[in-house]
């Protein structure tokens, strides 16, 4: 059965409140974010294999090429990339776009990869890859991310129409494809920047509407408020970048931006939060860090050694 990254839990299991509970185990650890941001260098790798990520996978759609990068930065925050080993780079890449089609049961070709990138490496390498960047993930191929929270959160706004869910959704699903490369928003939740996008859709496309779907959003037991509130604003900057459609998703007739207040969203959180309890701020800590181990250079005979932390 193909992977739906709106739907990763299979049917047989609950989805909520499910999907809250695992969502901490499909995301990068702590100590990857620490080292994206001490060092220019493991930025740049970082660009360098999303930018192979988008090339090798021209053809296949968006939700392939983000959920090859989800399988990266949760890789990455494992395992790093041996100095001098830049080619390594292109075999991260394609091996995470190859398990991503192989999840999304996309027919697919790993020479038409390589040749889509100019790219010659054998594929006994690409094999071997893909099953350190398997252990790495312990297996848990079927990622957790915001699109999987959405049909979840639309529930809080109140519509009549289809064609307004469809709008939101599509909105808030541009939103986030835009976001996965700012690397600041990493450390939220995939349930926060869900929740996020769709308020920031909300702000573009039903204002009106607005108060009451933020005040709902806010009542949920499983967000963060403070949280929210630091991820709707970097969301509102990705949002604001430029509103052509990155996917060509969103339908023309939907409504340009309302240019308002960026503040009064996060003012009107920020009050709401002495009503709450400090419960689930406690979950801001995200996960415990463990020092990073190196990817180790090819052995004599081209096989990957493996370094993992332990938890």
């Amino acid at each position: 059965m193909e992977f739906d990254l709106e739907n990763p839990l299979p049917p047989s299991m609950e989805k909520f409140p499910s999907l809250f509970h695992i969502e901490d185990e499909h995301m990068p650890s702590k100590t990857y974010l620490q080292a994206l941001n001490s060092a220019d260098s493991n930025l740049s790798i970082r660009r360098e294999i999303v930018s192979s990520i988008f090339c090798f996978s021209r053809g296949f759609d968006a939700f392939t090429s983000y959920l090859a990068t989800n399988y990266m930065d949760r890789f990455l925050s494992t395992h790093s990339i041996p100095d001098g080993k830049p080619w390594i780079l292109k075999v991260v890449a394609i091996s995470c776009i190859s398990l991503a089609l192989k999840m999304r049961k996309t027919e697919f070709s790993v020479s038409d990869l390589l040749n889509a990138g100019g790219f010659m490496i054998d594929f006994l390498t690409i094999e071997r890859m893909e099953m350190l960047i398997l252990g790495s993930l312990k297996w848990r191929m079927r990622s957790v991310n915001p699109f999987s929270f959405a049909n979840y959160f639309v529930t809080f706004f109140k519509f009549k129409d289809d064609s307004s869910i469809q709008a939101l959704k599509t909105r808030a699903f541009e939103i986030i494809f835009k976001a996965q490369n700012d690397v600041k928003l990493l450390e939220f939740k995939p349930s926060v920047i869900s929740a996020s996008a769709l308020l920031v859709a909300a702000h573009e496309l039903f204002p009106v509407q607005l108060p009451s779907f933020r005040d709902a959003i806010c009542s949920c037991s499983y967000v963060n408020k403070e949280n929210l509130v630091q991820c709707y604003d970097l969301m509102q900057e990705v949002a604001m970048e430029r509103y052509g459609s990155v996917l060509g998703m969103v339908s023309s007739s939907c409504t340009p931006a309302n240019v308002l207040d960026l503040h009064c969203f996060s003012s009107s959180i920020s009050s709401s939060q002495t009503n709450q309890t400090s419960e689930t701020a406690s979950n801001a800590a995200g996960i415990g860090g463990l020092k990073r181990p190196k990817l180790q250079d090819f052995a004599t005979d081209n096989s990957f050694q493996l370094s993992q932390n332990h938890q």
